[in-house]
């Protein structure tokens, strides 16, 4: 892939980048390469055209193409889904959550979403975000074993009586029971939110249960295991639809962008694919290999492995580490190594989010890249290696040249 810009200062950077993601090993799970046809329609024409409203209902002229690209996004996404109403107009997934937030509920509402720090995300009620800001979140998480406790999540429902219930996960490994979710969410008289931001293409696969039909609300961004555009939509049930509506547009955002909402389009289409399901199984099956090879390593993982594409490592309870607030500077030395990665809170973790105890990473990218159990292995001993050996500039070098070899032989650009 060729860039061709005349401003050859923003030229060599994206040049630059295209070298990164091509020789090294990307496995932060929330990141994924798109394919060309979603990155032609990021860079289309449709970019010039403002279209504030929703098709048939906009306050400019010249609507024509733009209003059947994301009708087209729509159609694609309720069939991929099995969704009701979708707006495909978010710009990413916090706002997507706050339209949510704001369609159904007031200011000061109580909400019951998952911990930060147990693997939730900041939209699910961080004291530092808008979600903790504006409303009264309690919160769930895991318990030692690592496993969301659903007769917990019941108990702390029943005794708060929240307005909504929140589900899904940015560091959790497993297996979301979303039926057990939204039986507690009828029990307690309360709207029920699964955000799927990270799980999305393994659900619109068949791969991981899903939400569908029961939940009211159902946010995804468009751009990890989706394989789309960095971009978001909301499905939820018609009976809701005009109500998230009106909060996207005119309640939080102005002009859609309709160049990204036609790679949205094209990642759906994509994703409606035969191919995508066995992708999406592949991931999964990486995912479980690499965490076998680190655990024979030693490494120790949340939970004790992965149901899903992310596996998130334990560095206290890793005997060559041993101590907290250690995942940044392993974060590094991986990254000094050709393995990019992002050190993450783990549940219960003594340090803190600068400085936290424990590693996330996933095999999204490498499962795109063509690469399958095989591989996870060699992987999977490289991190170990590395870990085992932070200190050792030698070992970094030797894993950043095999690294290397091995993105020659893989590749999506």
């Amino acid at each position: 892939m060729t860039f061709w810009i005349s401003d050859k200062e923003v030229n060599d950077i994206v040049v630059g980048e295209l070298g990164r993601q091509k020789t090294t090993l990307n496995m932060i799970p929330s990141e994924n390469f798109c394919s060309k046809d979603v990155l032609a329609a990021c860079g289309s024409v449709l970019n010039n055209k403002y279209a504030e409203g929703y098709p048939g209902k906009r306050y400019y002229q010249g609507n024509e193409f733009v209003d059947k690209i994301e009708n087209l996004a729509i159609e694609r996404a309720k069939k991929l889904f099995g969704a009701g109403h979708v707006n495909v107009q978010p710009n990413s997934g916090s706002p997507a959550n706050m339209a949510v937030y704001a369609a159904v509920l007031e200011k000061g509402d109580k909400i019951l979403g998952m911990d930060l720090s147990h693997g939730g995300h900041l939209t699910h009620g961080s004291p530092v975000n808008f979600s903790g800001k504006d409303y009264e979140f309690v919160s769930y998480g895991v318990g030692e074993n690592g496993f969301i406790d659903m007769a917990r999540v019941r108990e702390i429902a029943l005794a708060e009586r929240p307005k909504m219930i929140v589900c899904g996960a940015t560091a959790y490994p497993r297996e979301i029971d979303f039926r057990g979710f939204v039986s507690i969410a009828r029990e307690v008289g309360a709207y029920c939110l699964a955000d799927i931001s990270h799980i999305a293409g393994m659900v619109a696969s068949g791969i991981h249960c899903s939400p569908f039909p029961d939940f009211d609300f159902v946010t995804t961004t468009t751009h990890k295991t989706l394989r789309g555009p960095r971009g978001a939509i909301i499905m939820c049930k018609d009976e809701f639809g005009k109500a998230v509506d009106k909060a996207v547009f005119p309640g939080l955002q102005g002009g859609p962008h309709e160049h990204t909402i036609a790679a949205k389009a094209v990642c759906f289409w994509e994703a409606l694919k035969p191919s995508f399901v066995e992708y999406s199984r592949q991931i999964v099956k990486n995912c479980k290999v690499l965490a076998e090879t680190l655990k024979k390593r030693g490494i120790n993982l949340v939970s004790g492995g992965s149901d899903n594409h992310l596996i998130l490592i334990d560095l206290i309870k890793t005997v060559v580490v041993g101590e907290a607030g250690k995942g940044k500077e392993v974060a590094v030395a991986l990254e000094d190594a050709g393995i990019v990665v992002n050190a993450n809170t783990i549940p219960f973790d003594p340090s803190t989010p600068f400085n936290p105890s424990g590693i996330r990473l996933g095999t999204p990218i490498l499962t795109t890249m063509g690469m399958k159990e095989d591989e996870m292995v060699v992987v999977g001993n490289w991190i170990a290696d590395v870990i085992e050996n932070i200190f050792d500039e030698a070992v970094r070098v030797r894993v950043k040249g095999e690294v290397r070899d091995i993105c020659g032989k893989f590749g999506v650009y």
